[in-house]
């Protein structure tokens, strides 16, 4: 079967059919410059989700349709091609760079916000963020608290100053317990971070994501992304070239945050559904980020297995706890 062909089956599978049903895909006007969001959902009466993809850069809009059709049930949910990546980054072009900084891209998304509430009438969102862009979220609900019904980080950032040392003692006791000798002794090899060269980043990356079981999930968004319904090689181009610009700009922002950076009082409801054994945001550092914070109400829960990608791998029981215990708030008020 040609790509066409299975991007119009996807197509046809994945459509939304219900009356009060709503597919969107447009630029926005945001920060001064047009940026790429979809909204997908069975029902508009749902509670509004909007997603924040991390990376940076590695937006989920061109392959996520079939991860997020069973969110579409019980959320309208919003994924954004942020300041400089994916489509976003297509329209704009590379001249955008200077303006890439965490404070710009936490305004847009407080921006985004607001237009999703005036869009679709609703009196304020939930916002799921992953990885780096939870880092941006936590901005913007600490900046708006009033636009959010409650915050849910995944593969949480908690403390850039000890995210790559806590994550090599962690890999180092997964290691031993699961008697892998060849991780034991390329990781002793570079030894702990930091590091003078990439090899050591690197090794802990290797790692990191073969006991999480991340590559085979990595591996399938590529596939995931060539079979998307309305998609083509530029989105894979585009993606690619999103990610590689958003690392030259926005790493080094990030590398010297800590958790009185992101912020240790809240305003809303905040939860953290981690990967029980997460080795790129360690686990340990998300759940004592979590004990710091002050909040209305607050929650940690380990997802075993999927690691950093636990919302994907273990995307039903993801789902479930959103459903459960986030969904309610906003149906409540």
């Amino acid at each position: 079967m040609r790509l066409e062909q299975m991007r119009a089956r996807n197509a046809d599978q994945f459509a939304i059919h219900s009356k009060n049903g709503i597919d969107e895909a447009a630029y926005v006007p945001i920060g001064g410059i047009d940026q790429w969001i979809t909204i997908r959902g069975e029902d508009r009466a749902n509670p509004v989700l909007l997603f924040m993809h991390g990376g940076p850069g590695d937006v989920t809009n061109p392959w996520a349709f079939a991860f997020f059709a069973p969110w579409e049930q019980y959320f309208t949910v919003v994924q954004w091609d942020q300041r400089g990546a994916g489509r976003t980054l297509r329209k704009n072009g590379r001249a955008i760079a200077p303006t890439m900084t965490i404070a710009r891209m936490a305004q847009d998304g407080v921006e985004l916000a607001e237009y999703l509430r005036s869009h679709l009438h609703k009196q304020k969102i939930i916002v799921v963020a992953h990885s780096f862009g939870s880092m941006i979220a936590l901005q913007m609900i600490r900046s708006k608290p009033e636009l959010f019904y409650a915050y849910v980080g995944t593969g949480q950032v908690a403390d850039s100053t000890r995210n790559y040392s806590a994550a090599y003692d962690a890999l180092l006791r997964k290691a031993q317990a699961a008697g892998n000798q060849e991780a034991l002794d390329e990781l002793r090899r570079v030894g702990p971070p930091p590091y003078k060269s990439g090899e050591g980043y690197r090794v802990q990356r290797k790692w990191s994501n073969r006991f999480e079981g991340a590559d085979q999930f990595l591996y399938g968004t590529i596939g995931q992304m060539l079979v998307a319904p309305g998609n083509s090689v530029q989105d894979f181009i585009d993606d690619e070239a999103g990610q590689m610009l958003s690392g030259e700009t926005l790493v080094d922002q990030t590398t010297s945050l800590k958790p009185q950076d992101f912020g240790l009082t809240f305003a809303i409801p905040i939860f953290f559904f981690q990967g029980a054994e997460d080795f790129t945001t360690p686990t340990e550092l998300a759940r004592q980020y979590l004990g710091s914070i002050q909040a209305p109400k607050k929650e940690f829960v380990a997802i075993p297995g999927g690691g950093h990608f636990a919302m994907f791998i273990r995307s039903a029981e993801f789902l479930d706890l959103l459903v459960k215990r986030v969904r309610p708030i906003a149906l409540k008020k």
